[in-house]
């Protein structure tokens, strides 16, 4: 790495994301859940994986509460009690990390018991369900761990600082070995801190890495969000009155931060082989399409794509989609060694347009891998298993 470089290098302590990294175990006893601040005891989980959740507002008319599609669907109201607590118990919540805040009153506030992430283009509040059996994105302590640096630079294209955080695989600075590198987006409203903080794509990778199902890798996770210095602001809340005008106004610049000042940043930093058969790219939602734009219009740079939960798309004309790229099936079969699609199955208009364009894919002859995730909708569940799917098959 360039020790000259501008850029500041900080590794990031993401211990303090909860007491265990790991998800927890349903038991037969409530207990705390682990995205809870420590000595929390509420949100608590039972143990049919319903959620109780308690707010003390002795003055407030009514509590609901609101947030992911996993944890609450609709606004659901609390009941209070005589000493002024307001209390809510779910039915059982669909496994996984879930956002959600408090509606008091008709004004949103966070739950001051649990953890803040960035995500609806705000802090809120959230919390993780556990899974049974799953550990494949827990802090196992018998696997080597590689570390997750903060990397800051100034972008001319955007007029702005801006942070990338930056995976290197267990042993990376002793090892002298180059690393391929795997580009990896968020969704619309969230930012750079999503794919560690509630995908736990570092322990993900370690896992992989640890169990010699994945090459290791560097994993760079940058924002969506760029916008040209004499344009909007580059931010999930831009001003606007249409949701499709505001992320393009916001994100306007981004292709040209990636391809003119991330990547080579990288290539220059970090012990990269910097060549396209060594260079993948994944994205969720929002950052699917973008990720889809990008890499299929620059398949000189990228030879290994991911696209999760990509946006709904109708009419999608194999001929005509993404300047004709798939037209020559052959020769888009030879440059590319992977174009993968993944969805969950309760995130339905996602899921079904995902399957469509698969299938078109495949009708015309283009090599794809579609992958379902069984019972999870638009949210973390359905990205950590896509990654968990995605990375074993990458260089």
């Amino acid at each position: 790495m360039n020790t000259k470089a501008p850029a500041t290098l900080l590794l990031l302590a993401f211990a303090c994301l909860s007491d265990a990294p790991g998800p927890a175990r349903a038991g037969a006893a409530p207990s705390p859940a682990p995205s809870n601040l420590p000595g929390s005891e509420y949100p608590r989980l039972e143990p049919n994986l319903g959620v109780t959740f308690r707010l003390k507002a002795p003055e407030a008319k009514a509590v609901k509460l609101e947030g992911g599609a996993g944890l609450s669907k609709e606004p659901t109201d609390f009941t209070r009690g005589q000493d002024g607590i307001w209390t809510l118990t779910t039915p059982p919540a669909v496994p996984g990390f879930h956002y959600y805040w408090f509606n008091v009153d008709g004004v949103r506030v966070n739950d001051a018991a649990s953890q803040a992430y960035f995500g609806y283009g705000r802090e809120c509040s959230g919390i993780e369900i556990p899974e049974a059996g799953a550990d494949y994105y827990a802090a196992r302590p018998e696997i080597p761990h590689g570390e997750v640096r903060s990397h800051w630079y100034y972008s001319k294209v955007t007029g702005r600082w801006r942070r990338a955080h930056v995976y290197t695989p267990p042993g990376y600075d002793k090892s002298g070995t180059r690393f391929p590198v795997l580009y990896l987006q968020h969704g619309a409203g969230e930012n750079e801190r999503g794919w560690i903080e509630q995908g736990r794509a570092n322990f993900i990778l370690d896992n992989l890495i640890g169990a010699k199902r994945a090459r290791p890798m560097l994993l760079v996770i940058d924002t969506g969000y760029a916008a040209y210095a004499s344009g909007v602001s580059a931010s999930a809340t831009a001003t606007s009155t249409n949701l499709s005008n505001r992320i393009a106004s916001a994100t306007a610049a981004f292709e040209e931060v990636m391809l003119k000042e991330i990547i080579p940043m990288i290539d220059a930093n970090y012990r990269t082989k910097p060549d396209r058969l060594h260079r993948a790219m994944a994205g969720l939602s929002m950052g699917s399409m973008q990720t889809l734009n990008l890499t299929l219009r620059h398949l000189a740079q990228f030879a290994w794509i991911g696209g999760m939960s990509s946006p709904p798309r109708t009419g999608f004309d194999v001929a005509t989609a993404y300047d004709g790229v798939f037209r020559d099936a052959g020769a888009f079969n030879k440059q590319v060694r992977l174009l993968w699609l993944g969805a969950g199955t309760a995130e339905t208009r996602f899921h079904a347009s995902t399957v469509s364009v698969h299938e078109a894919l495949e009708r015309a002859g283009i090599k794809n891998v579609f992958y379902s995730s069984p019972g999870t909708d638009h949210e973390w569940q359905t990205w950590r298993r896509s990654l968990y799917d995605f990375v074993p098959r990458l260089f």
